[in-house]
């Protein structure tokens, strides 16, 4: 039998109003994987703050290795040997790869503490190539892609040489590629005798990587099972209760005429010579992996970075786009990768989030019109099945998938013909991942044409009517849905191909 390395006994946690953990025990051997699933609200990440000293006040027992810890702090955690990253990825945008990754733990001149600047350059470089990640580490956070932040992240984690490292949802933003380069850092963790506790929204990556799982469901635990004692059916059925079936929404209306014509597109250094057109009422989905150029490509389409050449028609109508206000205007709406960052106010109640787009259909001159603004939230409300107490709830309290759904709240209520969705189920869990997949082919029955982001193959394949790929920057494949296949799609994206 592996040695026992880490003990919960009986944690449980309350916040005003919901008791996100009841009496939660657990063991987890050392060098394994130990996956830990459940709906979002189910409590996986209150747990593991709690594991890594966020939450401080609780009820029951941490054991590590035997040894009760009573850590109160995250530098306390990470003294004992635990490390965690953590969904909403934490960095200071204005340091570079460098200073983040070894933020509070620099290698310093003594008696003055001066920073080694070449000493930290040098640990970084001998990191990111140990991990197989080809940053440079001078470049700043606030530069790279959410995918690169990502993998900073993840480096930044096993920098610690952590006991237990706690990953929550670390592929979320990755491409295959990336996941697997991810899944070979997590093989030699387990190795090296260390425990990664896995949270995850992909059952996939549970069959993949784990030895053990556990299903959490409203902060009570369900089951822990060997994974070859186990299949995704039954995993389903404990995590929401019920049996879901035909994740995939069939189509029951056929595209209709075309609505944007995008044509030679470039962006210097990002993205070239990219062209595609769109119909009402389809899903066009653009895959490919990290750096690939795919949010490059639609930023610019909605204004939001500049392009250097192309053209883009609306309705057969050439247009210029140098703004997320002119695409508004044109009939066009934008949820972005990062809902966290730049999707959400998080601090900002439900009604004010959907609204602040649109402040034009709310008000009366400058004054904003409460009770038209409170009809509007509590319509998308009703339209998306938002669970909330009312439209007045802070963004915050909700759930992953709630909060997506009022970031797409926020997107429709301008009316757009045309919606862009950027890794519109990042985060989320499988059954919110329905709802929106659902609502996603709701909307393109209506009429509306949907361009859609996504790094996880099977919902590029389960959601679109068309595919296009890129690969550093270019277009290296155009699939229908017929004939699309994992195989073909990572091909394109690997750059085999090109058209």
């Amino acid at each position: 039998m592996p040695e026992r390395m880490l003990e919960l006994r009986g944690i449980s946690k309350r916040f005003p109003g919901v008791m996100a953990l009841d009496g939660v025990s657990l063991e987890v051997a050392a060098g394994t994987v130990h996956a830990i699933v459940g709906e979002n609200g189910a409590g996986k990440s209150t747990l593991m703050k709690i594991l890594m000293g966020l939450y401080p006040q609780y009820e029951g027992e941490i054991r590590l290795q035997g040894r009760k810890i009573d850590h109160q702090s995250v530098k306390q955690a990470l003294d004992v040997g635990i490390s965690m990253i953590h969904q909403e990825l934490t960095y200071v945008p204005e340091m570079t790869v460098a200073e983040n990754i070894f933020l509070g733990k620099e290698p310093t001149h003594r008696p003055f503490k001066w920073i080694k600047r070449a000493e930290l350059l040098q640990e970084t470089e001998t990191l990111l190539r140990r991990t197989g990640i080809g940053l440079d580490p001078t470049r700043r956070m606030r530069d790279l892609s959410v995918a690169e932040r990502q993998m900073v992240e993840i480096a930044k984690a096993i920098s610690y040489d952590a006991k237990v490292i706690i990953m929550d949802e670390p592929t979320s933003a990755l491409s295959d590629r990336e996941v697997q380069r991810l899944f070979s850092l997590v093989t030699d963790i387990k190795a090296s005798g260390s425990t990664v506790l896995y949270i995850t929204h992909k059952l996939d990556e549970v069959f993949q990587l784990a030895d053990e799982v556990t299903v959490l469901r409203d902060g009570h635990l369900i089951d822990t099972c060997r994974i070859e004692e186990t299949d995704a059916d039954r995993l389903v059925a404990m995590m929401v209760g019920r049996q879901l079936k035909d994740i995939f929404p069939k189509r029951t209306q056929y595209p209709g005429p075309e609505i944007l014509a995008v044509k030679h597109l470039s962006r210097r250094g990002v993205f070239q010579d990219v062209s595609f057109t769109l119909r009402r009422g389809e899903v066009l989905g653009i895959a490919g992996l990290m750096a690939a150029g795919r949010t490059e490509v639609v930023r610019c389409l909605f204004g939001l970075d500049p392009y250097d050449q192309g053209r883009i028609y609306i309705k057969d109508q050439e247009v210029t786009i140098k703004s997320p206000a002119d695409a508004i205007r044109l009939g066009m709406g934008f949820v972005s990768e990062d809902r966290a960052i730049t999707g959400l106010i998080p601090c900002l109640s439900i009604r004010k989030n959907i609204t602040l787009s649109n402040l034009n259909r709310c008000t009366f001159g400058p004054v904003i019109v409460k009770n038209r603004e409170r009809q509007l939230a509590d319509r998308a409300i009703a339209d998306l099945s938002i669970k909330t107490i009312n439209a007045e709830q802070r963004v915050s309290t909700l759930s992953g998938g709630n909060q997506q759904k009022v970031v797409l709240g926020k997107a429709l209520l301008s009316q757009p013909d045309i919606l862009i969705l950027d890794e519109p189920t990042r985060g989320i869990d499988i059954g919110a991942k329905s709802e929106v997949y659902k609502l996603i082919r709701a909307l393109a029955d209506e009429g509306k044409a949907i361009i859609m982001v996504s790094s996880e193959l099977e919902e590029i394949l389960g959601m679109s009517d068309r595919i296009i790929v890129l690969h550093q920057g270019k277009i290296t494949g155009r699939l229908r849905q017929e004939e699309a296949s994992q195989e073909k799609i990572m091909k394109y994206a690997l750059g085999s191909t090109r058209q």
